[in-house]
Order: C-alpha cells, then structure tokens, then sequence
C-alpha cells in the first residue's frame, strides 16, 4: 500500500511506503520533498500512530512522540533541500498488535 500527502501551505512533500510484518512495520522511506521555490533549512514530519502502536525505533531523525503523535525532525546532515530535492534517508518502526493491521495517518510536514 502506498500513501501521499502532499502539504502545499508548507511547500513539503511527504512520500510513505510502509513495509508490514505480523507484529510491526517499518517505514523507509519517508520523503521529504521540497516542493517551494526556496531552499529550506529545517524540515518537520507529523503523523499520527494507530491507538496500541508503539514507534521503536528510528533514523536520519531526531523523533518525539507524545501520545499518539510522532513527529521527526531533521538532522544536520538532510535538513537543507534546494528546490525540488528530496531526502529519502529518513524512516522509522513500530510495533502493533496481533492482528491490528492499521498503519500510521494524517502525514504533515513542514
């Protein structure tokens, strides 16, 4: 399954293409497309998990969780993109429920 959500107010692009196991999934990539017209310096992903899922583990992020809402901001090494350019480094994973085969929804970026 393949998910796109596409932020115009913030010129961002987040691309989402989950990986499923029985008890998790993981996420790589998660895009982060400049879609402006300037280059930025610092970029913001919010989404939120499904009710019993857990984020274990990321990369190429620094990752917050509060409740249900993940967010993952840049690093120093992708958090400056020119027009057009993408990071595609960034993911993370989650655990869920036996049986639970919801993923995460409601992808922002800023």
């Amino acid at each position: 399954m393949h998910f796109q959500l596409i932020s115009e107010i913030f010129g961002c692009e987040g691309d989402v293409c989950p990986v499923r196991a029985a008890t998790g999934y993981v996420v790589q990539p998660l895009t982060i497309t400049n879609t402006g017209t300037s280059t930025i310096t610092g970029w913001t992903a919010t989404f939120t998990l499904p009710a019993g899922h857990t984020v274990t583990g990321s990369w190429n992020g620094t990752l917050t969780v509060s409740g249900q809402t993940v967010t993952i901001r840049n690093v120093a090494h992708n958090g400056t993109l020119a027009p057009g350019a993408s990071t595609t480094s960034v993911g993370f994973q989650a655990t869920r429920p036996s049986g639970n085969t919801a993923l995460p929804s409601g992808y922002t970026c800023a």
